[in-house]
């Protein structure tokens, strides 16, 4: 995930930086302990921990993991697909791990991908991203452009965007500070306030995110994003 800033206040800013280092410090913590035989649903469970143990017990979906094709989306027409299953993890297959805390009132969304043991399709998948960041932080470019030019340039690396299994089809999605509850209630393994959000984006979320659609042929308005391109191949 990349963040991109489009002006505002200069304290948010640090602490969106704060909760996205938690984000991938955990990642990375969990990415360590894969191995052959862990499940989609051991590795989300990981994460859980890892976070609630520093002090981040909310977030804007439950931590999720994919392993072999999962990691295409391919055929994630109902979101319950995005959910862990009891897919094992296996030598040479890729895995995607995607987290959403909320820390201290800032939530980030990151994914961190790489595979158990050598696998030279994720490596160059990996290779590929560098490209794809170098289109995203452009600024002040219509966010439809931003989306079609980030589509054709997967297409010429031989790989196709996997983001159209988001909502709306986005790649970006605006990032705000989110009220600080005593006690954070979920539903279906969400935080009541990160439903809230989902409602908004119902309404007019994807109005501010990068979509292939006419509604997102304008420029970006003032605020942070975080984006989330999704090459995958097969």
């Amino acid at each position: 995930m990349a963040t991109t800033s489009t002006g505002g206040r200069s304290a948010e800013p640090r602490g969106f930086r704060t909760v996205r280092r938690l984000a991938y410090a955990c990642a990375e913590a969990v990415a360590a302990r894969l191995e052959h035989g862990v499940t989609e649903r051991g590795a989300a469970r990981m994460q859980r921990e890892w976070l609630r143990g520093r002090r981040a017990r909310d977030w804007f979906h439950p931590p999720f993991a994919w392993f072999g094709d999962r990691t295409a989306f391919t055929g994630f027409r109902v979101p319950s697909r995005l959910f862990p299953t009891g897919r094992a993890l296996e030598p040479g297959m890729p895995f995607a791990l995607g987290l959403a805390p909320v820390y201290e009132g800032y939530p980030a969304d990151i994914g961190r991908s790489g595979s158990l043991g050598v696998n030279p399709v994720q490596d160059r998948l990996m290779a590929g991203l560098e490209a794809l960041r170098g289109l995203i932080v452009r600024e002040r470019r219509p966010l439809r452009e931003i989306h079609q030019d980030v589509d054709r340039l997967m297409v010429r690396q031989g790989y196709a965007g996997r983001h159209r299994a988001h909502p709306f089809g986005v790649i970006a999605r605006k990032v705000h500070r989110v009220r600080q509850l005593r006690w954070s209630p979920h539903l279906f393994g969400f935080g009541t306030q990160s439903l809230e959000g989902l409602a908004a984006d119902a309404l007019h979320g994807h109005r501010e995110g990068w979509s292939p659609y006419r509604f997102s042929d304008h420029p970006p308005r003032p605020g942070l994003r975080r984006s989330n391109p999704t090459p995958a191949s097969g």
